[in-house]
Order: C-alpha cells, then sequence, then structure tokens
C-alpha cells in the first residue's frame, strides 16, 4: 500500500555526506516508500565515498557556493530528470576552525559563509530547478527546534537558521504566484551527526538534550528522515510555510525536576 503516495516520484536530495548524515536517512526512507532518490554531494571526491550507499542511482556534484555548479546542476537534472516531486535541502555550514568565540566576535566572513550555504543555497537551488518541480512539488529543509536560544557553543549558525526558516516562508509565498509548490522546514533537536561533532562543546550540549527530552532518550536522526517523508508526500499537502519542530519534546522540558535538581545542587 502506497500510503505516502510516493512510489515512482524522483525527489532531489542534497547534502549527502555519509551514513549519519539525515540525507543519508531521507534517501534510504525514500527508497523505502518506492521513491527515487537523485542525489546531490558537494564533491568528487566525497562521490566517490558514498558509492556503496547510493548503489545505482544518480549522483550529482555541486558545490553550492559556486552559482554556475547550481546553474550546470540545473541543466544536467533537466536533461536526466525533468521532474521532481521534491528538493530535500540537507545543507550546513559554519567555519568553527578558530574555536569557541562571544558572538560578536564573529567574523564578518565566517558568518556570511555560513549564511550563503546554510540558508542562500535553498534560494539558489530552488530558482535553478522550479522548471523542473511538479505543480504540486513539495521542498523540505532542515533547521534547528529554536533559533531564540542563545546556545553559546553553536554561535552564529543559529542566525544562519533563523534566516533560513524565514527563508522557507518568502519562498512559500513567492512560489505560490505560479506553482502549488510547498516549503517547509524540519526544525530538529541535537542529532548525532558527523556536521554536529564538529561544533565546539556539542556532546555535553548533546546529553543534556538527552536528559531534556520527555521520554530520556535522543532525537534519532531517522525521525527526522521520517518527518521529511511526511512533508515530501501528497498526505501533508495542507502544509505550507511551516517549521515542524521534531525534538521529542525538549523545548517544553528545561524545568524537568532532574535537571533542575542537578543544577542546583552542590557537590559536597
Amino acid at each position: 500500500m502506497d500510503y505516502l503516495q510516493l512510489a515512482g516520484k524522483e525527489v532531489l536530495v542534497v547534502g549527502l555526506a555519509n551514513k549519519k548524515s539525515v540525507a543519508y536517512h531521507v534517501g534510504r526512507a525514500l527508497e523505502q516508500a518506492g521513491a527515487i532518490p537523485v542525489w546531490v554531494v558537494r564533491t568528487k571526491e566525497r562521490k566517490q565515498d558514498v558509492a556503496k550507499l547510493t548503489g545505482e542511482r544518480d549522483v550529482y556534484v555541486c558545490d553550492v557556493r559556486h552559482e554556475d555548479q547550481v546553474e550546470a546542476l540545473a541543466r544536467d537534472l533537466a536533461r536526466d530528470h525533468p521532474l521532481l516531486a521534491g528538493l530535500v535541502h540537507s545543507i550546513a555550514f559554519a567555519d568553527y576552525s578558530e574555536g569557541p568565540k562571544p558572538f560578536h566576535a564573529t567574523s564578518k566572513r565566517a558568518f556570511l559563509e555560513a549564511v550563503d550555504v546554510s540558508c542562500f543555497s535553498l534560494t539558489g537551488l530552488a530558482n535553478a530547478v522550479k522548471e523542473l518541480l511538479d505543480p504540486d512539488a513539495s521542498v523540505v529543509t532542515i533547521s534547528i527546534s529554536t533559533t531564540t536560544m542563545a546556545a553559546e557553543n553553536y554561535g552564529f549558525m543559529a542566525p544562519a537558521k533563523a534566516a533560513l526558516d524565514s527563508t522557507v516562508v518568502f519562498l512559500a509565498k513567492s512560489f505560490s504566484a505560479f506553482s502549488r509548490v510547498r516549503f517547509n522546514a524540519v526544525r530538529a533537536g541535537l542529532l548525532k551527526t558527523s556536521s554536529s561533532a564538529g561544533i565546539p562543546g556539542y556532546l555535553d550540549s548533546y546529553l543534556f538534550a538527552e536528559e531534556a527530552t520527555l521520554r530520556k532518550s535522543g532525537l534519532a536522526t531517522r525521525e527526522v528522515a521520517d518527518t521529511v517523508l511526511f512533508l515530501l508526500s501528497p498526505r501533508s499537502s495542507g502544509i505550507n510555510a511551516q517549521g515542524l519542530v521534531v525534538d521529542a519534546g525538549m523545548g517544553v522540558n528545561y524545568f524537568d525536576r532532574e535537571l533542575v535538581r542537578k543544577a542546583t545542587s552542590t557537590s559536597e
């Protein structure tokens, strides 16, 4: 039974890096639903690295920082995959190589690069493939559960994700002038991914987030992918210009009795 109504449909999945990637779990879920993931990776080297994960499916190379590569991707897709039922944007980058800094010390270069890769790339890709998208296609990006909590180690990436959340709304409005294409974000809690491992102090934040969930168990990447699949499906046709929080209840549980006790108790 094709409950999600995705069987046979082609979906562009951008941002595959490895087996821990949200993009990988989305592609795997698409396969299980009978859909066809069309992969996009950042470099030729990465294409070779993920060959065992992608199998016989088409894999394209595109570094979204370069407009000529985005344009070339659109041309290749028009030739090989002229009708896309969806686009999954699972790209984020922040240069933390200089180590933790207070937010006011963020360099202009690092901030703008994070916004370019993590946010503007959604606009650039959507515009490039707009003629290939089915009139009822669904575009889904991966954001974070909250951008208004000042997580110091996450730093300037949170404002970039805030811009991404707003971009979703404006793209939904903009595309509504000529199509019924929907734009939504899955606003995920903390995950065990390779990219998150590069965030200073992330492990401590993850362990705290795990305790803060209502179930006392961390969010699984598969759970995020399943939500993406629902938003790609016609079953979610009434959802547009939204950010769907998937955090296992973390955001409502910071005053959990045990968390408060641990934070306020003094060591002997």
